[in-house]
């Protein structure tokens, strides 16, 4: 009903952009909305950026305040001429629009490596059928973009929505990935703070989160001990949602800088089902991949891609093997460039090219 009162009201020159994803402005909004004011002063750029915590489970709180934040998303997207998404938005896909309402699903991974969304339902870390269903998961899109071919078949899978709504556009970070001022204005940034780092080679260590933390703290611990602090730093970029606590002085555990951000001054990653291995890629950083719960993750979440065969470097369940690749200082970068095309086809002026299309569909 109060959609309804809001759909009355004339649509504005206005694009709207609506995240779940965090509480401020994602790099990728921030270049789009530059991008907007730059073709086109005279439109608006709305964006509304808020986590629920919790989820379901949000206390009574967070609940409420979540519920008059989207009363305001409701107006903006009944008085704009397109919205874009980063992430899941209830209203989007719950409510009728007006049919002359454009939706960008711009989804917040440049590749992905996890199943999510319709490829798990009612496995233990998905979403149930009946939710789904309920809540219309995905539903009311207009175009979902993909960086690449291969991606873009996952996420028709995800969205559970038709090739014909894709489009092929890499997201607008990457602008900030290859811009050789960008680079250079952060590795100064990150060497201010972390001087340690001009000195030694450095591994920066970026896991994916788990729900349950207690097998990976001493994995971590593992690391931290097999790992040569005369030889390397090792830098640790936690995710965001992880409980981890690490109180070890001989590695970086920073929480400063985005883990983008730290691959300026990476000069190799370790990782595991995380997709800020296709940022690593672009920059050609080589990889390696510790995944110590490969068939636990299998059977829990599901991985899109032939974990084994399919990933530029070593990957083993155990630490060792991936100490020694790094120590043989031997790696095979052009099947990371392969690796990188396939899944991301674009990596020049990807925000203008974004901007360009949604100027080309108003």
């Amino acid at each position: 009903m109060i959609y309804c009162f809001f759909k009355l009201l004339p649509i504005q020159k206005k694009i709207t952009m609506i995240s779940r994803q965090s509480n401020k402005k994602t790099v990728d909004f921030m270049l789009l909305e530059k991008g907007i004011r730059k073709k086109s002063p005279n439109y608006k750029v709305v964006i509304l950026c808020k986590e629920l915590k919790g989820g379901a489970k949000a206390n009574l709180r967070n609940k409420v305040s979540y519920a008059f934040h989207c009363v305001r998303q409701m107006y903006h997207i009944a008085t704009s001429k397109v919205v874009v998404l980063d992430s899941y938005c209830i209203l989007i896909s719950i409510l009728k629009h007006k049919k002359s309402l454009k939706v960008i699903q711009m989804w917040h991974s440049m590749g992905t490596m996890k199943k999510f969304g319709y490829q798990i339902l009612d496995k233990e870390e998905g979403s149930s059928s009946k939710i789904a269903n309920s809540m219309k998961m995905h539903k009311n899109y207009t175009y979902v973009f993909a960086s690449g071919e291969a991606y873009a078949s996952l996420l028709e899978e995800g969205f559970n929505c038709g090739m014909d709504k894709i489009r092929i556009f890499s997201l607008p970070r990457v602008d900030l990935l290859t811009s050789k001022t960008y680079k250079e204005e952060i590795k100064s940034k990150i060497e201010e703070k972390y001087p340690e780092i001009k000195s030694k080679k450095n591994i920066v260590y970026c896991p994916t989160f788990r729900k349950n933390e207690k097998d990976f703290n001493s994995k971590l611990k593992e690391i931290i001990e097999k790992i040569d602090k005369d030889k390397y730093n090792l830098i640790l970029k936690l995710h965001p949602l992880s409980k981890v606590e690490i109180e070890e002085n001989s590695i970086i555990n920073d929480k400063e800088f985005s883990t983008m951000d730290m691959l300026f001054v990476a000069d190799y990653v370790i990782s595991d089902y995380s997709c800020i291995i296709y940022e690593a890629a672009i920059l050609e950083i080589p990889l390696y991949f510790y995944a110590f719960d490969l068939q636990k993750y299998l059977d829990t979440r599901g991985l899109t891609i032939n974990y084994k065969e399919e990933l530029p470097g070593v990957v083993s369940e155990t630490i060792e093997p991936i100490i020694e690749a790094i120590e043989s200082k031997e790696y095979n970068k052009e099947e990371l460039q392969a690796f990188r095309k396939k899944y991301i086809q674009n990596i020049e002026d990807t925000t203008d090219k974004i901007v360009d299309f949604i100027f080309d569909i108003i």
